[in-house]
């Protein structure tokens, strides 16, 4: 891999981190604000919506920059967004920078993507995006409990002000890795040649697997905590160390998936599906006991994330002449599957369902991936009519 797609994870990491430690600073927030601990937790909501909007919107808008223009730009919005929420006199202040920071941080996501992707050759594109998204990975085993540490001890506008210098370095890391001007090949990209590629079906087939699979993993993962202490009969000392254990299996299963993903896409998505299936339903049915319990948790980050470099590559191979726009909407279906599937958890917990009822759902959502995956191989593999053939004949034609 070339250091740039190293230093593109770092950046990963540096922005992720402030994605996932508000999780751990909800009460010392809601304290130095004056709101409760409930309304606190609105500003993850706030991040999951600029999530949602940026990577497409921003995608569009900055088509025609070169890329590191682009990166630079996005990332120093979101150091200027995490100062600003450091000095944040009040709520609604900070609510605001952290729609501001996920909505360029998604626009990063997108284009971080785009670039590794053109950095490394066609057969190397899967492990390279596990390496990109490995960042958000060893976030959330080292960055979510350091943010939480620095947050408890420093107050949480120190864990703030880190992640600002933590991409401040990733920004000089861009400046020295990441080549300046447009890519040597492909030229200006196109508003019409990207829209034209999001015509084509199999990539929102594609977009329905990243939100269900996404949603599958994160309907369980969301409420792992509240499961091991409530149902598995864990005490609250032991949820970091079984967190950090899911996280070990994150990255575990994001390494092998960027390494089998280029060769093998389909059976990768089959083995991951299937195994996050039969590992959802397994956990739902020995959440009561712990060491299977805390055995399963382990594999479910190992395939749930093991299924992401696939995904990742799944749209760039279906968009290969127009990947920035296609890669916006994918970053965005990732968020449909992280807003959606703790929500569907959230009504089967509110029914009287119990925590173990989050585990079947995600075996359900599963399933649906699973099964549009199937529908995407057959797509694949269906031969070309004849008017498709005559259609391709003119254009080369032309």
């Amino acid at each position: 891999m070339p250091p740039a797609v190293y230093i593109l994870g770092l950046s990963i990491f540096a922005q992720g981190t402030s994605e996932l430690m508000l999780a751990g600073l909800l009460p010392e927030m809601a304290d130095d604000l004056g709101v409760s601990v409930p309304r606190a937790g609105l500003l993850i909501s706030a991040f999951a919506i600029g999530m949602l909007a940026g990577a497409p919107v921003l995608a569009v808008l900055t088509l025609r920059w070169p890329r590191r223009t682009t990166l630079l730009t996005f990332i120093a919005v979101f150091v200027a967004a995490h100062v600003v929420g450091a000095l944040a006199p009040g709520y609604w202040t900070l609510f605001a920078t952290r729609v501001v920071g996920a909505f360029v941080y998604a626009g990063f996501w997108a284009i971080a993507a785009t670039t590794a992707v053109g950095l490394v050759p066609a057969h190397a594109r899967a492990r390279a995006l596990s390496v990109v998204a490995g960042g958000l990975t060893v976030a959330s085993i080292a960055g979510l409990p350091a943010g939480t540490v620095i947050g408890q001890h420093l107050g949480w506008r120190a864990a703030f002000w880190t992640v600002a210098v933590m991409s401040a370095v990733a920004m000089a890391g861009i400046v020295a890795t990441i080549p300046g001007g447009r890519p040597a090949t492909g030229g200006t990209p196109k508003l019409r040649h990207e829209l034209r590629a999001m015509a084509e079906p199999r990539l929102w087939l594609a977009y329905g697997t990243t939100a269900l699979s996404t949603g599958a993993l994160l309907v369980t993962f969301s409420y792992l905590g509240a499961l091991l202490t409530d149902t598995t009969g864990l005490s609250e000392g032991w949820v970091p160390a079984v967190l950090a254990l899911y996280g070990l299996g994150a990255l575990a299963g994001i390494t092998v998936g960027g390494r089998t993903s280029d060769a093998h896409p389909f059976r990768t998505l089959y083995v991951g599906l299937t195994g996050l299936i039969v590992i959802s339903i397994a956990l739902a049915l020995t959440a009561s006991a712990p060491v299977p319990a805390i055995a399963l948790i382990l594999l479910l980050g190992m395939v749930g994330f093991g299924t992401n470099p696939a995904l990742n590559a799944r749209v760039f191979a279906l968009a290969d002449d127009a990947p920035t726009l296609a890669a916006g909407f994918n970053v965005s279906s990732f968020n449909v599957g992280i807003t959606v599937g703790p929500w569907l958890g959230g009504l089967a917990i509110g029914a009287g369902r119990g925590y173990p009822s989050v585990a079947w759902i995600g075996a359900v959502l599963g399933v649906a991936a699973l099964g549009s995956v199937a529908l995407g191989a057959a797509l694949q593999r269906r031969p070309r009519t004849a008017v498709q053939e005559r259609q391709v004949t003119t254009a080369a034609t032309v």
